[in-house]
């Protein structure tokens, strides 16, 4: 087989474990078998609508088979594959689809506003609708049922370019960072070090796949090993918990807001979790009261840490030390180095706050079509700026602090929102935090915090004010509290902090005294 890349897996898994289920979907089952046929009939209908080695195929909508399957077909041919977050606007997804130049857009029915919304791109060949096709378009399944069965074998290096991931764009435009088939196949060697990846694994999909997170740390290594991927459309707590009962599911990834969530369902305290073998967490800083939750229930809760540009595992807390290492990210992938550095770019000593830098075949080769961006990204030797700090305690084990961009300061004092909001989220009464700094005449910045009370609880700013007093310097204490309902999210469920750094005070407020 020419293909070197992850068009020839559907092929290799089909010919190793033909009958073993692949992916379940609702009440689908689909076979490595099965996978491979579908994957190669819609592969030779892409091809003859034109898709050659480098052209790009995009997708948008929530977590579907056809999204693997796409994914797989383009790969086949040798194309790029774009997910695309199907929680944007259509002149968001206008421009992503423009900026890629995809010639083929595959859609969902959740996504047909915003389809038919789109301005005529002239790279836009053709398009295909899962369900109910507008006049002009493919109907995803007919379409492919037609397609020729035929094994393709297009060569494909390892280094050439598989995805382009947009960045959540939560400050200008989104940039294309582009992975290689290489990336995604040491970023898969590097978690099933850390994971123990088995063939058995019945891994539940959950996060959105156009998250990198959900597709290279859970999707990929599980197919990659022939296990089932069990795929949510979304994510909902009950069904969350149906599915794990159901399939006996052994492995899931989320954030922080979905195992937040997960932990304060009524189901929790008698749900059967048995089957659980590994928790994993990434994306944003968990705070260690939330990971002692999980494993007072007997389960095993990692932390990662990585970037879309990481492909993403940087760092990784195996299960053997996830109770005494709790709130760590861990040390580096086996496959990857990883550096804290001062501005001058030395090593920072142990427990001083320094930015992230990751060197590795899983490292992106920089970003699609923007060369200045991928040289203010990437230096000397490959190192990757990260654009988080962290610091390396006595071990060698990375604690995140925070972003860059989110640090501010007060008084001359460096105070990092995710060390506060970690301490907030201890207080009984607050289900989820986010803290900014605001402008502030006499300290420069100061802090502001917006915090969603769990159900029924009833929490004041004056109560969280004193809760904070014997437990974080009075600098790093907010001014401001926000009582809110819920917080703004990014497509992969980070919290959207410029939304509210933007957002003006209430009429009147003033400091405490």
């Amino acid at each position: 087989m020419r293909n070197a890349g992850l068009g020839g897996w559907p092929a290799r898994r089909a010919q190793m474990s033909p009958g073993r289920t692949a992916f379940v979907f609702a009440d689908r089952r689909v076979t490595y078998a099965e996978a491979h046929e579908r994957t190669t009939r819609l592969a030779s209908r892409l091809r003859e609508a034109g898709v050659r080695a480098g052209d790009r195929v995009a997708y948008l909508g929530p977590n579907h088979i056809a999204f693997a399957e796409t994914m797989f077909a383009t790969h086949v041919l040798g194309g790029i594959f774009v997910p695309l977050n199907f929680r944007l606007t259509a002149p968001e997804i206008a421009y992503m689809l423009a900026d890629s130049g995809s010639s083929v857009l595959v859609y969902a029915p959740e996504c047909a506003e915003v389809a038919h919304a789109l301005p005529e791109l002239p790279a836009l060949r053709t398009i295909v609708a899962l369900e109910s096709p507008a006049p002009g378009e493919r109907d995803f399944e007919s379409w492919l049922a037609q397609g020729d069965s035929t094994p393709i074998d297009t060569p494909v290096a390892l280094n050439d370019i598989a995805l382009i991931l947009y960045t959540s764009g939560t400050t200008g435009r989104p940039k294309g960072a582009m992975l290689s088939h290489a990336n995604l196949v040491w970023n898969c060697f590097n978690i099933m070090i850390g994971v123990d990846v088995t063939s058995t694994e019945v891994t539940l999909i959950s996060a959105p796949l156009f998250h990198v997170a959900a597709l290279n740390q859970t999707l990929l290594p599980t197919f990659l090993k022939g296990g089932s991927s069990v795929i949510m459309p979304s994510w909902d707590v009950d069904l969350c918990y149906d599915l794990i009962e159901k399939h006996g599911v052994t492995w899931m990834f989320g954030v922080t807001a979905m195992f937040a969530a997960f932990s304060r369902s009524p189901r929790w305290a008698g749900a059967d979790l048995a089957s659980l073998r590994t928790l994993m967490s990434g994306g944003a800083a968990v705070p260690v009261a939330l990971i002692r939750v999980y494993q007072e229930r007997g389960l095993v809760f990692c932390q990662g840490y990585g970037l879309t540009e990481t492909a993403p595992g940087a760092t990784f807390l195996e299960a053997g030390e996830s109770v005494r290492k709790a709130g760590s990210a861990g040390v580096p992938v086996f496959f990857a180095n990883v550096r804290v550095v001062r501005p001058d770019l030395t090593l920072t000593a142990v427990g001083e706050p320094g930015e992230v830098l990751v060197q590795g075949p899983n490292v992106t080769p920089g970003y699609w079509r923007d060369p200045e961006a991928t040289a203010a990204a990437l230096i000397d030797g490959g190192w990757l700026h990260s654009g988080d700090i962290a610091t390396v305690d006595e071990e060698g084990h990375l604690h995140i602090v925070d972003r860059v961009k989110d640090m501010f300061i007060s008084g001359g004092e460096n105070v990092y929102p995710a060390e506060v909001e970690a301490v907030l989220f201890e207080h009984p009464g607050v289900a989820e935090a986010a803290v900014v700094g605001v402008p502030d005449q006499k300290w420069g910045e100061v802090g502001r915090a917006f915090v969603v009370p769990r159900e029924g609880a009833a929490v004041t700013p004056g109560d969280l004010r004193d809760f904070l007093g014997p437990r974080l310097a009075k600098y790093k204490i907010p001014v401001y509290f926000d009582l809110v309902e819920g917080l703004p999210r990014t497509g992969s469920g980070k919290i959207r902090k410029p939304d509210l750094r933007s957002r003006p005070l209430p009429p009147g407020a003033t400091p405490p005294p």
